[in-house]
C-alpha cells in the first residue's frame, strides 16, 4: 500500500469530525459568517452605500440590502473592472470568473484572496469524506482526470479573467500534481472535440483511478475510449471506481453510464459555483449534499412560489424545512450581497443541513400555470426508465402551446441510447410519475386543459451537434432541463430523429 493513501485515512478521520462538530451548530456558525462578513466589508464602496456600520442584526440586513442579480450588482462589478479598490471587497479580486448570461451577456464574477482557497478546500474535503465514510483511499495513488475548462487566462485593465474551472487549474496542491491528468498541454486546448481526443490518447494507457466532470462532457469522453478501445472503460481501467461530478443530476446518466464503464462505481456529487462552494456529498448514504456554512458564505432562502411575490419572504438557516422548494441568496466574501445565482435547493436534512439542487428558478414551464421543475421531471424520467431497457443520452421539455392538432401539451426531446420497447408505456410512466408529482399538472391532464406528454426523438449526437450550433460544446455549459417558451425547442427541431 501506498504511503500516500496510508496517510490519507487518519487525515480524513480528523478533518471530517471537525467538519461534522461544527455543522452540528450550523445556525451559530452561519451567524458568525454573517457578522465576519459585515465586520469586513463596511469600509468598502458598497458597505458605505448600504451603511454596513448600522448593521446589528441579520433584520437590519434584510431592511438594507435587497435581493439583487447580476444586473444590478454590474455597476459595481464594472467600477473595479475600471481599476477602482475597495468596491464590493478588500482591495482587489485576485480574478474574475467568466460566466454565461441571459439579459446580461458575459457575467464577471469577483473571486478574491478570501473566497479563493475555499474552492480547492471543498473539493479536497469531499473526497476526505468518502475516504472516512469507505476507508478506501487506495485512488490516490493513481491517476485523475478532471475534464475542465483551459487555464489560459485572459486580462482586462490588469484583471485576470477566465472559466472557474480554468482558474481552478492553477491551485492544484503540489502533492497532485503527479497524479494530475491530463497534461497542461492539452488543457489549454480551446476546441473541446479536439480536448477530448487528446485527452483519450494522453489517458489511455495510465491507470485511471478517479474521473471528474459534468456528466454530459465526461460521457462524452467515456464513448471516445469505447469507441478507440472496444473495451468497457472498467476494463481500460480497471482500478477506476469513483466518478466525482456536478453541474446537474447525475440520474438521467446513470444507466448509460454504467453500460459504458461496464460496471458500477462509486460517485459524489460537488455543488461548485463560480459565486462560491456550496455544498458537497458528504455520504454515500443520502443523496444530500452537506451545505458549506463555514466557507465565506452567509445563506438566504426565498420559498420558491413566493419568489416572483412583490416583498417574497427571506430567511437564514434557522427557519429552513425540510422539502420546501427555496430560492438560494449568497453574501460572500468575494463581495456578493444577498446575490441570487439563480438556483433552487430543498433540505434533505437540517443537522447537518444537506441539501440537493431542484432546479433553476427561470429554468421552470408554467405556460398553463402548471410550475413544473427541473426535479420533477428529472423524477418523471427516472420512473420511466425504471425496469426498462431504455436508456437516454440527454433530454429537454418544454411546452407545445399551439400544436396543429388538439390540445396543448409538454414535449419531451430525448436523445436515447436505446430506445423502449414500447414508446406509449413508456410514456405514460413519466407522464404519471409527472402526475403525482405535481397537483397543477395533475389538474390540467384530469381538467382537460393539457393532453399527456409527447416525445420528440433526437439522433445520437443531436445534443452535442446542438451545442455545438450554439458554441457551447464542452465546458461548463448545461442543457436547461426545461425552458418556459420554445427558443431550444425550435432549435432542436433541425437535430431530430425522423
Amino acid at each position: 500500500m501506498n504511503i500516500k493513501s496510508i496517510l490519507a485515512k487518519p487525515f480524513a478521520k480528523r478533518i471530517t469530525k471537525r467538519i461534522y462538530k461544527k455543522a452540528s451548530n450550523a445556525v451559530e456558525v452561519q451567524h458568525k459568517v454573517f457578522q465576519k462578513l459585515i465586520k469586513e466589508a463596511k469600509n468598502t464602496n458598497f458597505g458605505k452605500d448600504h451603511r454596513f456600520a448600522t448593521i446589528k442584526t441579520y433584520e437590519d440586513y434584510k431592511k438594507q440590502v435587497p435581493v439583487r442579480d447580476y444586473e444590478a450588482l454590474k455597476p459595481y462589478v464594472e467600477q473595479i473592472l475600471a481599476g477602482k479598490e475597495n468596491v464590493l471587497w478588500k482591495g482587489m479580486p485576485l480574478y474574475f470568473a467568466k460566466t454565461s448570461g441571459t439579459t446580461s451577456g458575459a457575467k464577471y464574477i469577483p473571486l478574491t484572496k478570501a473566497s479563493m482557497p475555499m474552492h480547492i478546500k471543498a473539493a479536497r474535503n469531499a473526497l476526505l469524506h468518502y475516504i472516512a465514510e469507505t476507508n478506501n483511499a487506495d485512488f490516490v495513488n493513481g491517476k485523475m482526470i478532471f475534464l475542465q475548462g483551459s487555464p489560459v487566462l485572459d486580462t482586462k485593465n490588469n484583471h485576470k479573467i477566465g472559466r472557474l474551472s480554468g482558474i481552478v487549474a492553477h491551485y492544484v496542491p503540489r502533492y497532485l500534481l503527479k497524479n494530475r491528468m491530463p497534461s497542461f498541454k492539452t488543457n489549454c486546448i480551446e476546441d473541446w472535440e479536439t480536448k477530448v481526443n487528446a485527452i483519450v490518447e494522453e489517458t489511455g494507457n495510465k491507470d485511471m483511478t478517479v474521473i471528474s466532470g459534468i456528466p454530459s462532457w465526461v460521457q462524452m469522453y467515456f464513448e471516445k475510449i469505447v469507441e478507440k478501445t472496444g473495451k468497457p472503460v472498467g476494463k481500460v481501467f480497471p482500478n477506476f471506481n469513483l466518478f466525482v461530478y456536478g453541474g446537474v443530476n447525475f440520474e438521467p446518466y446513470r444507466a448509460k453510464f454504467e453500460n459504458l464503464i461496464g460496471r458500477k462505481v462509486d460517485t459524489v456529487e460537488l455543488y461548485p459555483a463560480s459565486e462560491g462552494f456550496i455544498a458537497y456529498q458528504d455520504t454515500q448514504n443520502d443523496n444530500g449534499m452537506l451545505l458549506l456554512i463555514d466557507g465565506g458564505i452567509f445563506y438566504e432562502f426565498i420559498p420558491a412560489a413566493a419568489f416572483f411575490d412583490e416583498n417574497p419572504t427571506r430567511i437564514s438557516l434557522k427557519d429552513v424545512q425540510i422539502g420546501v422548494n427555496y430560492v438560494i441568496i449568497l453574501t460572500t466574501n468575494a463581495g456578493l450581497w444577498a446575490y441570487n445565482i439563480g438556483d433552487t435547493v430543498q433540505f434533505t436534512s437540517l443537522h447537518p443541513p444537506r441539501i440537493i439542487v431542484t432546479g433553476r428558478i427561470k429554468h421552470f414551464i408554467s405556460a398553463f400555470g402548471e410550475h413544473v421543475i427541473g426535479k420533477e421531471v428529472e423524477h418523471a424520467l427516472k420512473a420511466g426508465l425504471e425496469n426498462s431497457n431504455a436508456s437516454v443520452n440527454e433530454f429537454t421539455v418544454a411546452p407545445q402551446t399551439n400544436p396543429e392538432n388538439g390540445l396543448p401539451y409538454h414535449e419531451w426531446f430525448i436523445e436515447f441510447e436505446n430506445e423502449p420497447d414500447n414508446m406509449s408505456a413508456f410514456i405514460q410512466k413519466i407522464d404519471n410519475a409527472l402526475q403525482k408529482q405535481n397537483s397543477y399538472y395533475l389538474d390540467l391532464i384530469e381538467g382537460k386543459v393539457l393532453q399527456p406528454l409527447k416525445i420528440k426523438k433526437i439522433k445520437k449526437g443531436g445534443f452535442n451537434a446542438y451545442m455545438k450550433s450554439i458554441g457551447k460544446l464542452g465546458g461548463q455549459n448545461k442543457i436547461p432541463r426545461l425552458s418556459n417558451d420554445r427558443k431550444i425547442a425550435k432549435i432542436l427541431t433541425s437535430f431530430t430523429d425522423l
